[in-house]
């Protein structure tokens, strides 16, 4: 089937890509929302900018829509995207919602209205596996934002690995942190994977703090080949 992802460059769409592919989908296209609110109800806002190194190292083309992020307002803008989409051919929508029925439910609703099928692949999967399995694929994951009581300014920046997902475990027992940042604890962004034919390198970056919430500001990147060092 012809199909488009949702998508942010954080680990929850870029998974879907992973799944959309597995799955033997055509994806034509990387739908992503741009969004002026960086307090958006419906979408990913930290380094979204770095959607078009994603699409470039996946060979995914990338499709934006600017959004003002208005509450509600910001599902017509949504489903003014999804409608294109499905003028080009484009017969089910990916998503990389895990828990948020406001998010599933509001994406659900406009695909039903235009005809088209959505498959949300990681929908209620348990969130400790899921992290493990991002490493255990070879994601690549960055943490881009925290706004969560428990994860400090030294979280910035930082890669997922077993022991950060450890660390998390004992925070959500803690604080309640979830554990795959569903409750918007934290942004992320990918910077390889096994779809990702060059890997994301980041040159500079700063970070930004804010007493108990911070972002982590990437402001050069390149795109770099993977070499398979590996002897037949």
């Amino acid at each position: 089937m012809k199909a488009a992802v949702l998508y942010s460059g954080g680990k929850d769409s870029t998974m879907a890509v992973y799944y959309a592919q597995k799955n033997n989908d055509d994806i034509v296209a990387l739908l992503t929302m741009v969004s002026n609110n960086e307090e958006s109800y419906m979408f990913h806002v930290p380094a979204i900018d770095m959607v078009d190194y994603c699409s470039a190292a996946m060979e995914i083309p990338s499709m934006d829509f600017v959004t003002e992020g208005v509450k509600e307002e910001e599902l017509l803008e949504l489903e003014a995207g999804i409608s294109h989409l499905k003028d080009k051919g484009v017969e089910i929508i990916y998503t990389g919602a895990i828990e948020s029925v406001y998010q599933r439910s509001r994406i659900d609703t406009i695909c039903e209205k235009l005809d088209l099928e959505v498959c949300s692949p990681l929908w209620h999967k348990d969130p400790i596996e899921y992290m493990n399995q991002l490493v255990d694929l070879g994601f690549e994951v960055i943490i881009t934002s925290v706004s969560a009581y428990g994860l400090t300014k030294d979280w910035l920046g930082r890669t997922i690995t077993r022991d950060a997902i450890d660390e998390l475990v004992e925070l959500n027992k803690k604080y309640g942190i979830h554990p795959a940042f569903e409750g918007g604890e934290a942004e992320t962004l990918v910077l390889d994977a096994p779809m990702y034919d060059r890997r994301i390198v980041i040159d500079d970056a700063t970070i930004d703090w804010k007493v108990d919430s911070g972002t982590y500001n990437i402001e050069k990147v390149h795109l770099e080949e993977k070499y398979d060092y590996s002897i037949d």
